[in-house]
């Protein structure tokens, strides 16, 4: 086995795993705080990558602007969909919630179809283009600094919890929401952040998953991967995320380069069920996490 080819495919992995984790801290921070089981989440990438699109290639508008107003519009559209959908669901079965988040993914394919077409776009260059080379080992400049990027996020994340006045609140909420109502913490309140927070998350990285492949209304299936790996990791761990986020990528890089394509899903999902079974709150998960 070539040992630079085998580190190249590590890097590439570890550049998907990474968009992974960015998406999969988006799912995780939802339903730390609602216990909510968002489905949606790869739908809810895609259409914050097509509103970047909307400004930066149809407005030409610059591309920090476009990208500024694309985190704010998707975290909005969370909000909403938080106020209109998910709160009246509040006190009812989790599964109510969780098929509403399946038929909320079906409706954002459907919208991104009706307003941009199911044909396939690309986003304006915004990325440099310079080869990056660690060692002699050749890396994509976008899947590099789309690592980078999404990364920075991850780690960001930590301190905002531990020390921002809305994390703390989010911490408090998702422990025990009786207790945060006692305290004076509005809960509907962080609910809401919640979803605006994931919202942006998940659009910063649908922003990086469509500068690295393109844009469709297929890239929600991106989704299944991050769902994979926050369930491997555990549905209310960053930590858990993060890691289990590089795993399935750097695995998924492996299978695809060696075995073949068709052979990723298998990979995957094989994974996903051996974790289950010996530990089925995840990696890093609570053990009384509610399972659907």
């Amino acid at each position: 086995m070539d040992a630079l080819f085998l580190f190249e495919v590590t890097l590439a992995g570890l550049g998907a795993g990474a968009l992974y984790a960015l998406a999969g801290l988006a799912f995780v921070i939802v339903y730390k705080a609602t216990r909510v089981v968002n489905l949606a989440i790869g739908e809810m990438l895609m259409l914050g990558a097509y509103l970047f699109f909307a400004f930066s290639a149809q407005l030409q508008w610059p591309i920090w602007l476009a990208a500024l107003l694309a985190i704010a519009a998707s975290a909005l559209i969370g909000g909403l969909i938080e106020r209109v959908a998910i709160r009246p669901m509040l006190g009812e079965s989790p599964i109510s919630a969780f098929m509403i988040t399946i038929g909320l993914g079906s409706v954002l394919v459907g919208l991104v179809e009706l307003i941009w077409t199911a044909d396939q776009r690309r986003l304006p260059e915004f990325l440099p283009q310079e080869p990056v080379f660690i060692g002699e080992a050749f890396v994509s400049s976008k899947v590099f600094y789309g690592f980078l990027a999404a990364l920075a996020l991850v780690a960001a994340s930590a301190p905002l919890f531990h020390r921002w006045r809305g994390g703390i609140a989010l911490r408090a909420t998702a422990s025990d929401q009786g207790a945060a109502y006692a305290m004076g913490i509005n809960v509907p309140r962080v609910f809401s952040l919640a979803w605006m927070a994931g919202a942006a998350l998940a659009a910063i990285a649908g922003i990086m998953v469509g500068a690295i492949g393109g844009l469709s209304s297929s890239m929600g299936l991106f989704g299944l991967g991050v769902l994979v790996a926050v369930i491997v990791g555990g549905l209310d761990s960053i930590l858990g995320a993060l890691l289990a986020g590089l795993l399935i990528g750097v695995l998924e890089a492996w299978t695809g380069a060696f075995l073949g394509g068709e052979y990723k899903l298998l990979v995957t999902f094989l994974i996903l069920t051996v974790v289950l079974m010996l530990r089925p709150y995840g990696l890093f998960g609570t053990r009384d996490i509610e399972r659907l």
